[in-house]
């Protein structure tokens, strides 16, 4: 059983590679035929490219192509990855997001939700990354200042500290975040009035073309109440429920995030899918008749 265990196990490592490999391969090939517009590679990373290279970053309205919609701060951490050439960047920001899927679903499991997480991987978006920031603010609640200052209303998750009544980690998490800002403030201060202004011009309730339809005005509550639930009956699995939910606009790329709800879990699920896997190796199989050349039973 155990062997046969550990040679299911290390097909499936063997399947994610392979995957992750053309993927990326893909990544970067298309990358070098960048189509503004277009659904190809670096689509959504284009915009964080971009941004550190343009002088007015939020110029364009959010729900628009190419729009960069997060705080000074991202450009400025990530400075020198942006900095890089194009194709340079997208490949480097691929393997970012491939480092992030597989700390998140460990090797077993990469392939399982890869499906899920390719044109999130392919766009370059950082739902991935958010999820990864989800699952280490357990531990380590700085982690909690990225989730603020990109999506900003998913940092409701900050509230399974308040609600557990632990403010250290309350306050950590918090505090970090207004380092950050604070820092960022004095090196950009323009920019941060120019992202201000954008997020209190686009707070309307007019969702995008192309995403779930429905109002962040309405989610936000429900996910509160989920977060609160969650911290009260110590699910920690359902914080990544909840910080999707506040997700200010719903794509089917953001369902990535839900990824952290499997690295929280991930030790009984790869229990649970080993036993299975198992199973169904050692079912035997029945003799299958091969039309006329197995002789029928005599009477």
């Amino acid at each position: 059983m155990d062997q046969l265990r550990q040679n299911m196990r290390w097909s499936l490592i063997l399947m994610g590679g392979v995957s992750a490999g053309l993927i990326y391969a893909l990544s970067v090939v298309g990358s070098g035929n960048f189509d503004s517009g277009s659904m190809g590679a670096g689509q959504d990373a284009r915009a964080y490219w971009y941004a550190a290279r343009s002088g007015l970053p939020y110029g364009a309205e959010a729900g628009t192509y190419g729009a960069y919609l997060y705080s000074p701060a991202f450009v400025q951490v990530l400075d020198l990855v942006l900095g890089l050439p194009w194709q340079q960047f997208l490949a480097t920001w691929t393997a970012v997001l491939m480092a992030a899927l597989l700390l998140l679903a460990g090797p077993a499991l990469f392939i399982l939700v890869l499906p899920l997480a390719f044109f999130e991987i392919w766009g370059g978006n950082i739902h991935l990354l958010l999820a990864l920031a989800i699952v280490l603010g357990f531990r380590w609640p700085q982690t909690w200042a990225f989730v603020i200052l990109t999506k900003v209303t998913p940092g409701i998750g900050v509230l399974w500290f308040a609600v557990r009544r632990e403010w250290r980690s309350f306050g950590i998490a918090l505090g970090f975040t207004a380092l950050v800002i604070g820092v960022s403030w004095a090196l950009a201060p323009g920019l941060w009035a120019d992202w201000l202004s954008l997020l209190i011009r686009d707070s309307g309730d007019n969702p995008p073309l192309g995403s779930i339809g429905i109002s962040i005005w309405f989610r936000l509550p429900v996910a509160v109440l989920v977060i609160v639930f969650a911290a009260r009956t110590d699910r920690r699995w359902l914080v990544p429920v909840g910080c999707w939910l506040a997700m200010p606009v719903l794509w089917w790329g953001s369902l990535s995030i839900l990824i952290a709800v499997l690295a929280i879990e991930r030790r009984r699920i790869e229990g649970w899918l080993e036993v299975a896997l198992a199973r169904v190796g050692r079912r035997p199989r029945e003799p299958r008749p091969m039309g006329g050349l197995v002789p029928e039973p005599e009477a």
